[in-house]
């Protein structure tokens, strides 16, 4: 047993229920996991300034929808350890600089003691990150330091534990029902929340949060966009994933009968884009962490908690691109000695989310079992061919290596595309955020249809099908 497993052993986790779960136990799991996610995000953090929260808010808002989080409260860190962890072993183990073979039992089980141990070790390292620069103001003695660190690393414990409780006894994953609850609340204030930023009410504060009422007020089409943009992201989304290659298959000692294996259109599925989006916002928030008196560091400069200049402003999606389309206003190198919000800036962004979309794409293909070597043995223990071969593996996998690759290459461009356009478009909730929580609760309802379609309610069953 290596170093890293016997580690893992000793750390908190879950155990493996003893019998399989039925439908209903699985739901009810999952169901007091999201409230208990809920109620942890309605705790602040004890002896954080609340100056200092406010202006994290304000830079931190869409980091804060991608990864579950609620900045202020115990689960401050969100997902963001186990996300992190996996960006890390995904690049360490996809570019071969760790020699771990994931389609094998003890390979598997190195990866994921490895990612373990660095998701509770990331937990401790960003707590005291938060507590000594997002909540730095206000916070000068130790004894302080310690109260606000330990509690924001215990709430990434916990998000740690509660995913794992998820995989195990409930249904899903916790991390894709975490976001798919941060972005439907997020969805919700954005498009008909009657509350303005300060908690007034629309026609007696500033301005509406919610889409709707603004429009309502104010009588302005471009308020809609955030609402026609989420619900332009839910179609093509839906629409692709219905998209699929259908090999055709024959099972060997048996004439005359066949299965087509799919291959999804989207065939890494949501983890690309997550771990892109959670490597930009890693990068925003060393940024701001890094930034001195001055507000500027070697990355960029941010002021009142936004990026202005440099690497990081070129990170954000461009603002009030659509104002400046119908104005007219869009430049090509962009004004003031900055690219930001001209064309180059929208071309930047988009081509750091769709190349890194392609990259995270071919590095999650081959370390968690889709690439054609794993599918072909996959293919293989169901005693099926293809037809007018012999059965064997090697012909099996020459036929996926056609559709494989550019399957892998087309996922990772096509979600990448599509989360940095509408995340420009401002869709309500955010468009990574929209984008991640169409297919998280579409790869749910999949795997109800697929695996628990006798144990549904009549009414639900018909509803389903």
């Amino acid at each position: 047993m290596s170093l890293l497993v016997q580690i893992a052993s000793y750390l908190p986790s879950i155990r493996e229920p003893e019998k399989e779960q039925s439908l209903k136990e699985m739901l009810t799991w999952t169901g007091i996991v999201l409230l208990l996610y809920f109620t942890l995000g309605s705790i602040d953090v004890f002896g954080a300034n609340s100056a200092a929260v406010e202006q994290a808010l304000q830079s931190l808002q869409q980091y804060q929808t991608l990864t579950g989080a609620s900045i202020g409260t115990i689960i401050t860190l969100g997902i963001t350890p186990i996300v992190t962890s996996s960006i890390v072993l995904q690049m360490v183990v996809g570019s071969e600089i760790v020699n771990w073979n994931t389609n094998s039992q003890e390979g598997k089980q190195k990866f994921q003691s490895a990612q373990k141990v660095l998701a509770y070790a990331l937990s401790i390292v960003m707590a005291v990150g938060y507590a000594a620069s997002v909540f730095g103001a206000g916070i000068g003695a130790p004894a302080t330091m310690l109260l606000v660190s330990g509690q924001i690393a215990i709430g990434g414990i916990l998000i740690i534990l509660m995913d794992d409780l998820i995989q195990k006894w409930g249904f899903g994953s916790g991390t894709g029902l975490f976001i798919a609850a941060g972005v439907s609340q997020a969805i919700y204030v954005r498009a008909i929340s009657i509350l303005d930023g300060t908690g007034g009410y629309v026609g007696v504060a500033n301005e509406a949060a919610g889409a709707v009422p603004q429009f309502i007020a104010s009588g302005q089409i471009s308020s809609l966009v955030p609402i026609l943009s989420t619900i332009v992201v839910f179609g093509v989304v839906v629409y692709l994933q219905a998209m699929r290659v259908e090999i055709p298959l024959t099972f060997g000692n048996v004439r005359g009968f066949g299965q087509k294996w799919p291959l999804k259109f989207l065939y890494t599925s949501v983890m690309p884009v997550i771990l892109i989006a959670a490597l930009i916002q890693n990068f925003q928030i060393i940024g701001t962490t890094l930034a001195g008196q001055n507000g500027c560091s070697i990355l960029g400069c941010v002021s009142q908690g936004q990026a202005q200049s440099g690497f990081i402003a070129l990170l954000q999606a461009p603002r009030g691109l659509t104002e400046s389309i119908i104005n007219g206003n869009l430049t090509l190198f962009g004004t003031g000695g900055t690219i930001t919000g001209s064309v180059l800036h929208i071309l930047f962004y988009l081509a750091v989310y769709i190349f890194g979309s392609i990259l995270f794409s071919i590095f999650w293909m081959k370390t968690s079992g889709q690439d054609a070597d794993s599918v072909a043995d996959q293919i293989q223990n169901t005693g099926m061919k293809v037809p007018g071969f012999r059965k064997d593996k090697r012909v099996i996998k020459k036929v996926l290596n056609r559709y494989i690759p550019g399957l892998t290459v087309l996922s990772g461009a096509t979600i990448g595309a599509l989360a940095g356009i509408s995340n420009m478009l401002g869709a309500a909730g955010g468009g990574t955020g929209i984008l991640l929580t169409v297919m998280i609760i579409y790869q749910m309802y999949e795997e109800l249809a697929q695996k628990h379609m006798e144990e549904l309610h009549p009414a639900m069953k018909n509803f389903m099908q």
